[in-house]
């Protein structure tokens, strides 16, 4: 029987002429899929779900010889504003469930779910934001990208010299229509790249609005003629593309982060857990060779350390009220699962409070020797990941089985590349 969110999905669809449905969901590996159904299909998708054939999704395959249904969470519907105006097309993010109803075990939206109740249960509301950067490329007079950037814009230049101004409106307009919450957007330090800033909302919805962003970015740049890329370091000689992970600890309504006259010992506890288990969740939040290439390059962070301000730290505390004081963690990239790379920060962050980890003064961490190193390549992260029981504990054994085969094959073609650079750029320019 359907419920009354449900009911009302139904009704939009038909007062909006919405005609097409898409079923959306994030693979494994945090890449944006989905299948079209046509509306008069909806009701029945969201009693029973709608079967694909799990052997022909990314990271899903290795693991399941079934048919996997797409159940489609009503509350994330959404009209694509950029499709037309009749006809409409609206998007649901999905749910991915066995035969039986259960969930399934390479869903990372149900994992970071889970994370969610965790806190909860602890007593933890958290919130969470994103600062994306990206890249936009020419595209040939077929419509394929090439590797020429934009422009050759600088940190928040402005026409002529920032060619992406238009761009950044309409995708900004259209997350808004969307009912994101865009509140900044800028041309960022390197050539041809951009960012876009987030407000916070709560974890779940911060991680499907960034799906929604990455999908939103692609569709309006192809209108524009352009070709927008998320690779961490698309050019070896300038700045690469971070994803800056803002959070915010609630508990009984008030923020943990609050410096009243100093950190709370909370707060300072999920800072530490964080940078206790930074090295070993590293393959996950940078989890493509290129990756590498950008940390330690051009004030991409290269260190397990914390500061005030500096935006050279792999976790600082922004300039802000005593109320609305975060922590954002600079060194993912948005090639990561963004579900997946949320649940482990998390989950690192409550062990720190449950064991009363003590976070080490700034003196100690600001770059000196004392500073333990991020690791340098895919290969030493994964090294990390696999002798990891903070990984094992947190991630179901079968998903941490297929994505370690994945990750390790991909490791083993970029080192037997001649160039490893042009190998991942052929490799994953068009897929990021």
């Amino acid at each position: 029987m359907l419920d009354q969110t449900q009911r009302e999905l139904l009704e939009t669809v038909e007062a909006e002429d919405v005609r097409f449905i898409r079923l959306s969901y994030a693979d494994l590996f945090g890449q944006p899929r989905n299948m079209a159904i046509m509306s008069s299909g909806l009701k029945n998708a969201l009693l029973e779900g709608v079967p694909t054939d799990a052997s022909k999704i990314a990271g899903f395959e290795d693991g399941s010889d079934e048919d996997l249904f797409l159940v489609p969470d009503s509350s994330t519907a959404s009209l694509l504003p950029w499709r037309p105006a009749h006809d409409r097309v609206m998007r649901l993010l999905c749910d991915i469930r066995t035969h039986d109803g259960a969930e399934s075990v390479y869903s990372t939206r149900n994992l970071l779910r889970s994370t969610v109740e965790e806190a909860v249960d602890l007593g933890y509301i958290i919130n969470a934001g994103a600062d994306c950067e990206f890249t936009l490329f020419r595209m040939d007079e077929q419509g394929h990208p090439e590797r020429v950037p934009i422009d050759l814009g600088s940190f928040h230049d402005v026409s002529p010299l920032d060619k992406g101004e238009d761009i950044r409106r309409d995708i900004c307009l259209a997350l808004e229509e969307m009912g994101l919450g865009p509140v900044s957007s800028h041309h960022e330090a390197g050539h041809g790249q951009n960012e876009i800033d987030f407000r916070c909302s709560d974890v779940l919805s911060a991680a499907d609005d960034f799906q929604t962003f990455r999908m939103a970015v692609k569709a309006v740049s192809a209108q524009h003629g352009s070709y927008a890329s998320f690779m961490p370091k698309p050019f070896r000689d300038d700045y690469g593309n971070g994803l800056h992970i803002n959070l915010s600890l609630l508990r009984g309504g008030k923020n943990v982060f609050q410096a009243v006259p100093e950190h709370s010992k909370e707060g300072e506890a999920f800072i530490a857990g964080i940078l206790s288990h930074m090295a070993e969740m590293t393959a996950f939040l940078n989890p493509i060779p290129n990756s590498y290439e950008r940390l330690g390059s051009m004030g991409a962070p290269d260190r397990i350390d914390w500061g005030d301000q500096r935006r050279s730290f792999c976790v600082r505390i922004p300039a802000s009220s005593p109320e609305r004081i975060r922590m954002e963690l600079r060194s993912p990239d948005p090639s990561c699962n963004f579900y997946l790379a949320l649940s482990l920060i998390i989950r690192a962050g409550l062990d720190g409070i449950r064991k009363g980890y003590v976070l080490e003064r700034q003196s100690a961490l600001k770059g000196e020797s004392s500073a333990a190193s991020l690791p340098k390549t895919l290969g030493e992260a994964l090294d990390l990941a696999s002798e990891s029981s903070f990984i094992q504990r947190n991630l179901p054994e079968s998903l941490l089985s297929v994505w370690m085969k994945w990750k390790k094959r991909e490791w083993k073609a970029y080192r037997e590349a001649a160039d490893g650079h042009e190998h991942e750029m052929t490799r994953s320019f068009f897929r990021l």
